[in-house]
This record gives C-alpha cells, sequence and structure tokens, in this order.
C-alpha cells in the first residue's frame, strides 16, 4: 500500500468516527426533548431538523477528517514501511515518520478534543437536566420507564467515548501501540456489533424472541 492509499484509508475511517460522536450527542439532545420537553417534542424534533442535524454530523466529519489529513499529508516517511496495527491509524503512521510530527500532534489533539470531548460535554450536560427531570417524576413506574429510554444510550456513549479518550487525547507517542490496537478493535468492530444488540434489548418483540429461542433449546436438551 503506498502513502497515499494509507492516508485515505485513514480518512475514510476517521469520517463516521467523527460522525458518529456527533450523532452520538444528537441523540442525546432527542431523548433530552423527550424527557424534558414531552409535550414540545414533536415541534421541536421535527423532521427537518432531523435531516439538518444527520447533515451537520456527516459534513462536520468529512471536514474535520480533511483537516487532519491535509497536516498528516506532507509527513516524510523513510526506510521503514511496516504499520504496527491493523489499519492505517493517526498513531501508527506519526510512528513511522522520520519528520518533525509536533505540529502534526499538536494540532490532532486539538481537533480531537473539539470533535470528541466537546460532544461528550454536551452529553454530560443533556443527561444532567435529564436526570434532575426523571427525579421529580413522582411514581416510580414513571422514572423507571423514562431511564430505560436512556440506557442502552448511555451504554454505548460510555465505551465508545471511553477508547477514543484514551487513544486520541493523548499523545500518539506516549502510550504503547499495542495497547491503542486493542483499544481501537473497540471502537471499530465491539461497539458496531453491540449496537444493535444493545438497542434492540429494548425491543419486546425481540426480548420474546430471545425468550423463545433460549427456553427452546432448553427444552430441547433436557
Amino acid at each position: 500500500m503506498s502513502v497515499t492509499n494509507c492516508m485515505v484509508q485513514f480518512y475514510l475511517l476517521c469520517v463516521p468516527t467523527i460522525a458518529q460522536s456527533l450523532l452520538l450527542a444528537a441523540m442525546s439532545f432527542d431523548r433530552y426533548a423527550a424527557i424534558c420537553n414531552p409535550l414540545h417534542y414533536m415541534s421541536v424534533m421535527t423532521f427537518k431538523l432531523q435531516l439538518y442535524i444527520a447533515a451537520y454530523c456527516w459534513a462536520s466529519g468529512v471536514l474535520t477528517a480533511l483537516l487532519a489529513f491535509a497536516f498528516l499529508h506532507p509527513l516524510v516517511f523513510c526506510l521503514a514501511n511496516v504499520i504496527n496495527h491493523f489499519y492505517c491509524d493517526i498513531a501508527p503512521i506519526i510512528e513511522l515518520s522520520c519528520s518533525d510530527t509536533s505540529i502534526v500532534e499538536l494540532v490532532v489533539s486539538l481537533d480531537s478534543m473539539f470533535v470528541f470531548f466537546s460532544p461528550f460535554v454536551f452529553i454530560i450536560g443533556t443527561y444532567v437536566s435529564i436526570l434532575r427531570t426523571i427525579l421529580r417524576i413522582p411514581s416510580g413506574c414513571g422514572r423507571q420507564k423514562a431511564f430505560s429510554t436512556c440506557s442502552s444510550h448511555l451504554s454505548v456513549v460510555f465505551v465508545y467515548y471511553g477508547t477514543l479518550t484514551a487513544i486520541y487525547l493523548y499523545s500518539p507517542g506516549k502510550h504503547s501501540l499495542n495497547a491503542n490496537k486493542f483499544l481501537s478493535l473497540l471502537y471499530i468492530v465491539v461497539t458496531p456489533l453491540f449496537n444493535p444488540i444493545i438497542y434492540s434489548l429494548r425491543n419486546q418483540d425481540i426480548k420474546r424472541a430471545i425468550r423463545k429461542c433460549v427456553l427452546g433449546k432448553v427444552t430441547g436438551f433436557t
């Protein structure tokens, strides 16, 4: 693989990663509107607004990844040509370069803080308001129902942002590339794999189908 193709691979992987972090923030706003302002939800979360939010998330992913690509592309690579990773990620690319990468690391760190840290702060802010609203609900059943609408989203947020924080908010040269590979697998493979499972477990029909499948196997085995 040429250096240019490696950079393109990094760019194509970076765009959906950034878009997903912003989409998670958008989902937290959706839950904020549904729980904190339920009577105005339909007037706030219109189809037009949803299209705008989705377009903004993907456009931000394209432009932000392009900024990182613009700083990575001029790097000079000497003799080493084997990447200690599963794909062309930021850390192994910088590790192989024989150029001065201090500016690139600074830009990537600032870029990552804006792209990943800002949405995470927004998510925390929305969930603080959601928690206050849930605690004011008089019935325990109502509180449990309101919280159950957020549990799936929160699970994905903690796994996704936890791994991204460990990878991108620190200088690539300061942590083990083996740990980087393991953490990358979490948000590249494990998180997308568990996303449909986590969100589907709230569906009663899927719960019944899983229960029926498990009981059927147990009954057949016994």
